[in-house]
């Protein structure tokens, strides 16, 4: 089930003490929206902007019964309080990460919305979250055919359509078909294979831990060898060597390569 969130409402006097000795006082009936990162928020009746609020406290506790509530939250030296006169109103609701729809949960118990927000697919009724590699594109037109999950298309040497549940379709695997030892270490000449640490792949000497030399794999597909014998990798940024600190890469660019 996803976090709740805090809602509580009423004739308030709310308080925040900065780290400085400027100390302000408010005192009206306002909306408090307490969330599950320890954000303090107090809305009265205009505009978007808070009265006040605190972002991501150390600390948030709330205390509420048939008399009124109050709620702290203390980050350092700053701290926000808001204290209810007379009894007002609480409520816990349901909050989630917003995103862009992807799809639907395929789990027949839940069937809520997928929805794409920042690096990761998350499903608003289970809570469910699938993480996403660097650069990774969403389709909404197609799921995978074992799970039912979206399908994304990713680039790293090759453009891949895999599922975007790791146990499903494992992109390293997919990067390892297509660029293990098929390159040279540049320092020892012995072959780079692709290794995972930590679900990313990279290329990495064969003859580790004696030759330690190993380049992360970029988001692109391949494009003309470097000069320096590495492949290049045409990315959303422009074509780069895999070594992204290689000395002989604008001269790559200037000769365009041998095309490889």
């Amino acid at each position: 089930m996803p976090p709740t969130a805090t809602v509580l409402a009423g004739d308030c006097t709310t308080e925040f003490i900065p780290a400085t000795d400027d100390r302000r006082v408010h005192r009206g009936r306002v909306v408090v929206l307490a969330k599950p990162d320890r954000t303090l928020l107090v809305h009265d009746r205009s505009g978007y902007q808070p009265v006040a609020w605190l972002t991501r406290a150390d600390s948030l506790t709330v205390e509420a019964d048939d008399d009124g509530f109050a709620i702290t939250a203390r980050d350092g030296d700053r701290t926000l309080s808001v204290r209810s006169h007379g009894a007002g109103e609480t409520v816990e609701v349901p909050i989630s990460a917003a995103g862009t729809p992807v799809g639907e949960c395929p789990d027949s118990d839940c069937g809520a919305a997928l929805v794409r927000t920042g690096g990761d697919v998350v499903c608003l009724g289970c809570g469910d979250a699938y993480g996403l590699p660097a650069g990774a594109s969403v389709r909404d037109d197609a799921t995978c055919e074992d799970c039912g999950l979206p399908v994304m298309e990713v680039a790293r040497g090759e453009q891949f359509r895999l599922c975007i549940d790791y146990a499903c379709d494992s992109l390293t695997d997919a990067v390892r078909e297509t660029l293990d030892r098929r390159f040279d270490c540049p320092d020892c000449g012995r072959d780079l294979c692709v290794r995972e640490h930590r679900g990313r792949a990279f290329l990495g000497c064969d003859g580790y831990p004696d030759c330690e030399t190993a380049f992360s794999v970029p988001a692109g597909t391949l494009a003309v060898t470097c000069l320096c014998g590495l492949p290049r990798f045409e990315t959303a940024t422009g074509v780069r060597c895999l070594d992204g600190t290689c000395e002989r890469e604008r001269e790559t660019g200037t000769a365009g390569g041998d095309g490889t």
